[in-house]
């Protein structure tokens, strides 16, 4: 499974359980952190557990288990370590206020369609 693949499964993870603005971007050749981020937005802690619990079995399920996780008690940001994916699932004020997009604004960027 390459990088872009795990990234997109981690996206359709999270779009099941209704997270919003989910933003691929693509930080190969600009970070050593990581090829990819998958940032999302939930609505409540609860949403935002849900979603890192989906994606974790999602990406076990196809034999990427989750390297390390952050944040997941508190629910406002999460993140998801799965190597060469990173996975931050933020609360709306959270993600305005750390603004990873401009933080990362050479990274190509794209919007997670929902396949279908």
């Amino acid at each position: 499974m390459t990088s872009k693949e795990m990234a997109l499964a981690c996206a359709e993870a999270a779009n099941e359980k209704k997270a919003r603005d989910i933003l691929l971007m693509d930080l190969q050749g600009i970070s050593l952190i990581a090829d990819y981020f998958v940032i999302c937005t939930g609505n409540s802690n609860i949403q935002v557990q849900a979603v890192s619990d989906n994606i974790e079995d999602k990406l076990k399920e196809k034999g990427k288990p989750l390297l390390r996780r952050e944040g997941y008690n508190e629910g406002r940001w999460v993140l998801m370590d799965f190597g060469s994916v990173i996975v931050h699932i933020f609360q709306e004020e959270e993600r305005q206020y750390y603004n990873l997009e401009r933080l990362w604004g050479d990274a190509e960027k794209t919007f997670y369609q929902e396949q279908g």
